[in-house]
């Protein structure tokens, strides 16, 4: 496959103008049993490139400990784009934003002191560079040079939102061309001056990322640089991810037409974000800090052309039109969509208490003070805090400090209280009278490390403050000393002991079984349920949360079997009934403020 070359302000393709037309599909979010269809409906789309990021976090869970099975198989996903006839625009961070947990960054960093990220610093480059040598080992020869499908590679990501750190970005840009990174790089960065002067870096073009509105003054602020590099888009939003508590977030098809209508009239290229979102499954959502602490989805449907489970959309028929009207019809490509199926109602008929088997979870480690989750090498989940208090010790209120990013408190068994960042913080008191103990358990759950905004720089997880009991003023404070740490990771729940019990309230893991005999798409409703974690046939679906918008649980065929399926729930807040449905639609627009 030729090389795309960049001349007189414009892409070349085989000595002939090109222009790069992508949609984003990033292969970790959607079932490798479906990429090929979701590849095929881009082409039909009239797109000729596919762009992903990588998802660094996942590809090293543990440090030194790489997986591209599966799922994360990267050169399957290239080597399917190629026999499909599409080109590659290669994004492989290492920061992703993405809305996915901590930008894509591995959790194990921040236990190492010292460790920047996104800049100079010796040991986060080591890391880094680690990680890129064991991924172009294995996609290189996915390079254009090399007769594969990649035409253009990215050099960080939206580094001008974050720092102004030119040292570091020249040294990314070495440290890619250095492992394979052939042909031309580009970076992609927000329109504003301080952004574009923050991450630009000489020998890559210069994108801008944009929505549909004020298409012209966007090229406009790039263009006065006088670089004489190919007008591009490095990301064109034409939808919007959605966030917990927040009504859902729309781009009309009419404005995601007009917008590449301007872009492709002033002769530019693009990257749609996203063409197909997909989901953000097990618990890989990111979050936002702005003003306060803001969650993402499970689901990453993005309002784009291709809806979560991959259907074709209106919007996917507007653009198709306006590529149509610009560069002819598109290829004809045979594609389908999946069966969506309903398979009714799930009675969840059994339970397991997880504070009465903390004995099947990972070893506790005691220490004076809490640990963090990133100290006890768990990424995703929750963590355990257990500690026995002898008395006597008069009652007052009980201080658990900086939660990330939400606890149950309980005493002796009882759930005493919910504590959250930014949100509920209930009145605890805790005494223990002469000659007694007094247990305390606080089960605090990650709910995604921030990828973008002022924390961005990484978070640890669970308690990150010590535990106190206070008393009114003038009486004092005493911090509470003597803690068991228990990682709580989210593939082992489904081990755990269950039987036949009609507990309703949190936290209960409640588990149900269902028939299927055809295999089909579908979406798990917990109309019943307040907020949780959701597995079928062990695997984790995502987070779920009455309050909205979305209300539907993504569930991919490939993830049933014929005959019996097992669906298990972590309800952290107690369930109005036991039994859950599964429909043949999703539902991701319905906002209760009620539930907050």
């Amino acid at each position: 496959m030729s090389q795309l070359t960049a001349e007189n302000k414009q892409f070349m393709l085989d000595g002939k103008p090109f222009r790069v037309i992508s949609g984003a599909i990033h292969y970790f979010r959607v079932v490798p049993e479906y990429w090929e269809s979701s590849l095929k409906k881009l082409k039909a789309c009239g797109f000729n490139t596919v762009e992903t990021y990588t998802c660094w976090n996942l590809h090293e869970r543990k440090k030194g400990q790489f997986d591209f099975s599966g799922g994360l198989d990267i050169e399957r996903f290239f080597t399917l784009a190629q026999e499909i006839g599409l080109k590659v625009l290669f994004r492989p961070g290492p920061y992703t934003c993405a809305e996915w947990e901590w930008g894509g960054f591995p959790s194990w960093m921040l236990n190492e002191p010292g460790l920047e990220i996104r800049c100079d610093n010796e040991k986060y480059l080591k890391h880094l560079n680690d990680y890129v040598q064991e991924l172009y080992r294995r996609i290189g020869r996915f390079y254009a040079d090399k007769g594969g499908p990649i035409i253009l590679t990215q050099v960080e990501n939206e580094y001008g939102s974050y720092g102004n750190d030119a040292a570091y970005m020249i040294k990314m840009r070495d440290m890619l061309v250095n492992a394979g990174a052939t042909g031309l790089l580009i970076t992609a960065d927000g329109n504003w001056d301080s952004m574009l002067t923050g991450g630009i870096t000489e020998g890559c073009i210069p994108a801008v990322n944009f929505s549909p509105y004020a298409v012209n003054e966007q090229f406009d602020a790039v263009e006065k640089r006088g670089l004489g590099y190919p007008l591009m888009c490095g990301e064109f939003w034409g939808g919007q991810f959605d966030s917990w508590a927040n009504p859902r977030r729309w781009v009309s098809p009419d404005s995601c037409a007009k917008g590449l209508d301007e872009i492709f009239s002033r002769g530019a290229s693009v990257n749609y974000y996203m063409f197909q979102g997909g989901t953000n499954f097990g618990m890989t959502n990111g979050a936002n800090y702005y003003d306060k602490y803001t969650v993402t989805t499970s689901s990453y449907d993005y309002n784009a052309p291709l809806s979560e489970a991959g259907d074709r959309t209106e919007k996917y028929y507007a653009i198709k039109s306006v590529i149509e009207k610009h560069f002819g019809p598109a290829p004809e490509v045979e594609v389908t969509e999946t069966e969506k199926c309903d398979y009714g109602t799930v009675a969840l008929t059994h339970q397991a208490d997880l504070l009465a088997q903390r004995d099947k979870l990972p070893a506790a480690q005691y220490k004076p003070l809490p640990m963090t989750m990133e100290e006890l090498g768990l990424d995703f989940g929750f963590v355990l805090y257990s500690s026995d208090v002898r008395g006597p010790i008069q009652e007052g209120l009980l201080d658990i400090g900086d939660v990330r990013d939400r606890a149950h408190v309980f005493i002796d068994g009882k759930l005493a209280g919910i504590v959250e960042r930014d949100g509920r913080h209930d009145e605890i008191h805790f005494g223990v009278e002469w000659g007694k103990t007094s247990r305390i358990d606080i089960l605090v759950e990650n709910r995604g490390r921030v990828n973008f905004g002022r924390k961005m720089r990484g978070e640890r997880k669970g308690i990150l403050d010590f535990i106190r009991l206070y008393w009114k003023p003038g009486y004092g404070e005493q911090i509470l000393m003597g803690w068991n740490s228990q990682a709580v990771p989210l593939d082992d729940l489904c081990n755990l002991d269950f039987q036949p019990g009609d507990r309703k309230d949190g936290p209960i893991l409640l588990k149900g079984t269902f028939q299927a005999e055809t295999l089909g798409d579908t979406f798990l409703y917990l109309p019943g349920f307040t907020r949780g974690v959701a597995f079928i046939n062990g695997r984790c679906l995502g987070r779920y949360w009455r309050v909205g918008p979305q209300q539907t649980l993504y569930v991919p065929a490939p993830w049933l079997k014929e005959g019996e399926n097992e669906l298990v729930i972590m309800e952290m807040d107690g369930a109005e009934k036991l039994e859950a449905r599964l429909i043949d639609h999703p539902i991701l627009d319905e906002l209760h403020e009620e539930y907050l």
